[in-house]
């Protein structure tokens, strides 16, 4: 009995000792991270319109989108841009019909933007395949003197303002081909970039969050992503933290060349941060938000789904180092299930200390949540699930790393990359 006591009272202190740690740790992260639970990063306030309006480029990467194309396209081509603007949407290698599909909604009465198909082919060795199409999709929009990809003979679609859009664009729109854009987000984009003397400018899309699933796991993905690039380093001036978002990312065309141009990037798999990284090294000033104008209509209805969206790039995140993977899994035990369990044995044993620290540091934790649950609309009780998703995302990256090591890598879309 003693002996049992006497092993009771040591996990109790060890208890104690890693739940006041936990709570130093949110302290600190509440305090000194740059208030990356703040949800205020938004697109700046426009201010004067530009003298002249840049030609702009979208290009759209898609590899079997048909399923959601139709939500998210027509919304591109109908964006009513006061400059030249026209839309490139590369197809890499769909076998759903994605191209047909895009040139049917391309020729639709509400679209003013034109719109040309391309296809680059299979990528060469060494791309991954989004980054392959993008470099097609750049070198077309900027004449460059690139090999030219195959290209549909004419584009489809666009009125008035889209018979002058034959000149190399100035800004590129690298947009996702599951995100729909509300009217005006083109022109806020540009506005923003021109006012605020802006190399990049990227909003991290308002992902789908109709499932239970996606209640879960989505507004926690964001919040995550914010703690590991807080939007207020990233927007700084003199920033060292340097991030995007691949969904909606407008880039002017000079500072992605002087960044060394799509080839710089070609075998990332987060290939959003990279390319922020890579202008913001060759000098370029970059901008990172929350989007209030731009929705992803992809659906993750299952937690599975979700899963693999997640898993796929999260120990390239780690740079495939295991040490860092081992501290990042401790940190995240520390960090989400010490202080659920320092509250419950404290509660059950009358250790009132240790339930105090663990309630302290869950209560904490759950404040830092709740901007982003607010944003997401979801309800504030939500809040106290996050230790739960923090754990489930500790599994997906220990996933992720197991994949990795057993050679399949980052699998997406029927491709691999080691």
């Amino acid at each position: 009995m003693r002996t049992l006591l006497a092993v009771l009272a040591l996990i109790v202190a060890i208890l104690t000792v890693l739940a006041a740690v936990a709570l130093a740790a949110w302290l600190w992260l509440a305090v000194a991270r740059g208030g990356f639970w703040r949800t205020d990063q938004r697109l700046p306030p426009p201010g004067d319109p530009p003298v002249r309006w840049p030609s702009v480029v979208a290009v759209v990467p898609a590899r079997d989108e048909a399923a959601v194309l139709a939500d998210s396209l027509p919304t591109l081509l109908a964006q009513h841009y006061p400059g030249p603007a026209r839309v490139l949407l590369v197809d890499d290698n769909s076998t759903d019909g994605t191209a047909e599909l895009a040139a049917a909604l391309a020729a639709a009465p509400t679209a003013r933007l034109p719109l040309r198909v391309l296809s680059p082919g299979e990528p060469a060795p060494g791309w991954t395949g989004k980054l392959w199409a993008l470099r097609a999709g750049v070198a077309a929009a900027t004449a460059s003197a690139e090999p030219a990809p195959s290209v549909e003979p004419a584009p489809v679609g666009g009125g008035p303002l889209g018979a002058r859009a034959g000149e190399p664009a100035e800004y590129l729109l690298l947009t996702d081909a599951d995100i729909a854009h509300r009217p005006g987000s083109l022109t806020a984009l540009v506005t923003a970039a021109q006012g605020h003397r802006l190399d990049l400018v990227s909003q991290m899309a308002r992902l789908r969050t109709v499932s239970a699933a996606e209640r879960l796991v989505v507004p926690a993905f964001v919040y995550f992503f914010a703690l590991l690039y807080p939007f207020r380093w990233v927007n700084r001036p003199s920033a060292r933290t340097a991030a995007a978002a691949g969904g909606c990312t407008l880039v002017r065309a000079g500072a992605l060349a002087a960044a060394g141009g799509v080839a710089a990037i070609r075998g990332a798999v987060i290939d959003d941060v990279s390319l922020a990284r890579g202008v913001a090294r060759a000098g370029g000033r970059i901008w990172l938000g929350l989007a209030d104008g731009v929705d992803s209509v992809r659906p993750y209805p299952t937690l599975r789904s979700l899963w693999r969206m997640v898993a796929r790039s999260a120990y390239a995140q780690l740079r495939h180092n295991l040490a860092l993977l081992a501290g990042t899994v401790l940190g995240l035990l520390v960090l989400f299930a010490v202080p659920v369990a320092a509250a419950v044995v404290g509660a059950l044993s009358g250790r009132w200390p240790l339930a105090g620290l663990g309630a302290a540091a869950w209560l904490l934790m759950a404040a830092t949540y709740l901007p982003m649950l607010r944003y997401y609309r979801q309800p504030a009780i939500a809040a106290l699930a996050l230790p739960a998703t923090g754990l489930l995302y500790a599994a997906m990256t220990v996933q992720s790393a197991v994949a990795h090591h057993r050679g399949r890598g980052a699998a997406w879309k029927g491709r691999t990359y080691r």
